[in-house]
């Protein structure tokens, strides 16, 4: 039994703290939706265009909004209401989905209506994200963090198993049309929860968005070697290692196009089983270690995936792929929540959303380009490997970053004993 408690996710937080469950839940249903759009724009473009690079420019079209919107919206999370932003811009989804559902019902859908979504999408994405890492250190406690960063990779994992799923037997036995419609139902029960969980205002008068306040963040972010190690590494393993552009196309060439939704579901498989044994986490103190044996690990398990000709070899590498990069991300947000200052939280979230959404999508089309001149299982492969060759090599120049140890680290103890203070109060 205490080998089972040592290991076993920490639930205890849905029942005792109410703003982190209405949270909780309201993230679970609005990802399950997400995630069954996130399967059909791909597979609606694929079927529109047959083109591996129509697929990888809808990764290319989120990447500047992202950039610009995701540090913008780091500077709001330090200036304004946590909660208000995360409504404002699930709401500003719902409406986004229901363009996507009036655009598939046409006769001929527009792809370049698609293509302005996907973008107003990652616009979203980008201004809602630091406020929903930035609002986690407000609603739990310092020792709470890992637990509640667990939990919340648990729902993303359930929406990414249930709803690429679900997507994939609607695309095979119906239409997009209904996918889209089921992520607009969802967005409506979303934001009922979230109306629920109380505001969040700074704790201090944040300052205004400007260049100033953005430069303030930058300059703390790089004067960290142990945050640099965490955005350069995820960085390295997405850009290099990340073939989501190309599942469409692998699930035809493996001749099982029914499989597609079991491609993104694979990884996230292997991230669940991660999390559901994550209880070791919050007593393992060398983070950086863990990160980069974790980007490691991705890079390998995909450069096998490249390798297989069978459907259960590569869904089982993608597997063990997602669980690795679970190893990464549940450290990297460790590291994040339990060292940085509340007044810059916003400002380094936004910092962080590029770390780990420029990578994918620059990934994306890096995977698509070089498939498109070599070939799939090429691209996969050759990724694979230059992204643990590019692990090794960054980290042998951050030696703060491998050595970085939670009960030690400056940043670590003063954020603990600020928050103890806080919590004394």
């Amino acid at each position: 039994m205490a080998t089972k408690r040592k290991y076993s996710i920490d639930l205890s937080l849905l029942r005792t703290n109410r703003d982190f469950r209405n949270l909780w839940i309201s993230g679970l249903i609005s990802y399950f939706g997400s995630m069954i759009t996130y399967v059909a724009i791909p597979f609606q473009i694929k079927d529109l265009t047959h083109s591996y690079l129509a697929v990888g420019i809808s990764g290319a079209v989120e990447l500047m909004p992202l950039i610009i919107f995701g540090l913008y919206g780091g500077m709001l999370a330090d200036s304004i209401d946590r909660k208000i932003m995360l409504w404002s811009t699930e709401a500003a989804c719902l409406i986004f989905s229901a363009i996507l559902l009036v655009n598939s019902l046409q006769g001929k859908p527009s792809l370049l209506l698609i293509y302005i979504v996907i973008g107003l999408f990652a616009t979203s994405d980008g201004l809602q994200r630091p406020s929903a890492d930035a609002i986690l250190p407000r609603i739990v406690s310092h020792q709470e963090i890992p637990s509640a960063s667990a939990l919340m990779s648990l729902r993303w994992q359930f929406g990414m198993i249930v709803g690429p799923s679900i997507a994939g037997v609607i695309i095979a036995t119906s239409s997009v049309s209904i996918g889209f419609a089921l992520d607009v139902v969802t967005f409506v029960f979303s934001l009922a929860f979230l109306a629920r969980v109380r505001s969040i205002p700074p704790l201090i008068r944040g300052e205004k968005p400007s260049f100033v306040a953005l430069g303030q963040g930058f300059k703390y972010a790089f004067s960290r070697q142990e945050l640099i190690g965490t955005y350069v590494i995820d960085l390295a393993a997405m850009f290099f290692a990340m073939p989501m552009a190309l599942y469409p196309f692998w699930a035809d060439k493996l001749n099982a196009p029914w499989s597609l939704g079991l491609f993104y579901a694979a990884g996230t498989v292997g991230s669940l089983v991660m999390t559901l044994t994550s209880g070791w986490i919050s007593n393992y103190r060398f983070h950086g270690r863990a990160i980069i044996w974790g980007a490691v690990g991705w890079g390998s398990a995909i450069a096998f995936a490249g390798l297989s000709n069978s459907l259960f070899w590569v869904l089982i590498f993608l597997t063990i792929a997602g669980g690795a990069d679970m190893i990464s991300g549940l450290f990297r947000g460790a590291i994040w929540n339990q060292t940085i200052p509340d007044h810059l939280r916003g400002r380094l979230a936004g910092i962080e959303l590029l770390s780990f959404s420029v990578g994918p999508l620059s990934g994306q089309v890096r995977a698509a380009t070089m498939a498109t001149a070599t070939s799939l299982s090429f691209s996969v492969t050759s990724g694979g490997l230059m992204c643990v060759i590019a692990v090794f090599v960054m980290a042998a120049f951050l030696p703060k970053f491998r050595k970085y140890d939670v009960e030690t680290n400056e940043h670590a103890v003063a954020e603990r004993d600020i928050r103890k203070s806080r919590e004394g109060d």
